[in-house]
C-alpha cells in the first residue's frame, strides 16, 4: 500500500472555490503570491513548454480594467446588468491572476494538449490559494474573449487567450457545498 497523504487528500475531497463576490480586498503579498505561482507552474506540462505566464492584478489595476471592461462591452452593445456583472468582477478580491494561455509551436505538442496544461496551471493556482488559507475562484466570462480588452488593456499577443481569471481574497464566509456528479453516470470501468 501506497503512503497516503491524508492531509491532502481531505483537502482535495473537500475543496470549494469561493464565490468571487464574497471575497474581500485582502490579497497575499508578493512573497506569499509567488508560492502560490510556484504551485501553478508545477502542473503537468507535455514537453516542458510552458503555454502559459501569469498577469498579477492588484490594487488600482482592478479598478482601471474594470473601466475598461466596462467601455469596450458598452461599444459592443451588450446589456447594462452583463456590464456590471463583467466589469464589476475585477473588483472581487484583493488580486486577480489571469492565467495566460500562451501556445508555443511544437511538431510533438498539439495546441489542444498546450490548453489543458493552462488549465492546469489555473485548477493548481486555485487549490493552491485555498489551501494557503485564502478565498479563491476561478472565473471567464466576456473579458476573456474581448480581442479588444485582452490586446489592448492586458497585453496579450494576437496567439494568447486567456485560460481563466483566479480571483484571490479573504473570505466573508464559507461557501455550502454544489452537488457533485454522480460517479456512476460518468464512470466506466475496463478491466478486460
Amino acid at each position: 500500500m501506497p503512503a497516503r497523504n491524508e492531509a491532502a487528500l481531505d483537502f482535495l475531497l473537500t475543496r470549494r472555490s469561493r464565490p468571487a463576490k464574497t471575497l474581500t480586498d485582502a490579497a497575499p503579498d508578493e512573497a506569499e503570491i509567488l508560492t502560490l505561482l510556484t504551485a501553478a507552474s508545477r502542473t503537468p506540462d507535455h514537453g516542458k513548454l510552458e503555454p502559459f505566464r501569469f498577469l498579477v492584478i492588484r490594487g488600482a489595476a482592478r479598478a482601471r480594467l474594470a473601466e475598461r471592461c466596462a467601455h469596450h462591452m458598452k461599444e459592443a452593445g451588450e446589456e447594462p446588468e452583463k456590464i456590471a456583472k463583467q466589469a464589476g468582477g475585477f473588483l472581487h478580491g484583493g488580486a486577480i491572476v489571469a492565467v495566460v494561455f500562451s501556445p508555443k509551436p511544437s511538431e510533438k505538442i498539439p495546441e489542444w494538449e498546450q490548453h489543458l496544461a493552462a488549465g492546469g496551471a489555473c485548477l493548481a493556482l486555485l487549490n493552491a490559494a485555498l489551501a494557503a488559507g485564502w478565498g479563491a475562484n476561478w472565473l471567464t466570462g466576456w473579458a476573456s474573449e474581448s480581442r479588444a480588452f485582452l490586446e489592448g488593456d492586458l497585453g496579450l499577443a494576437a496567439h494568447e487567450r486567456i485560460a481563466g481569471f483566479i480571483h484571490v481574497g479573504g473570505e466573508t464566509s464559507a461557501p455550502p457545498d454544489r452537488p457533485r456528479p454522480d460517479l456512476s453516470l460518468v464512470t466506466q470501468w475496463i478491466d478486460a
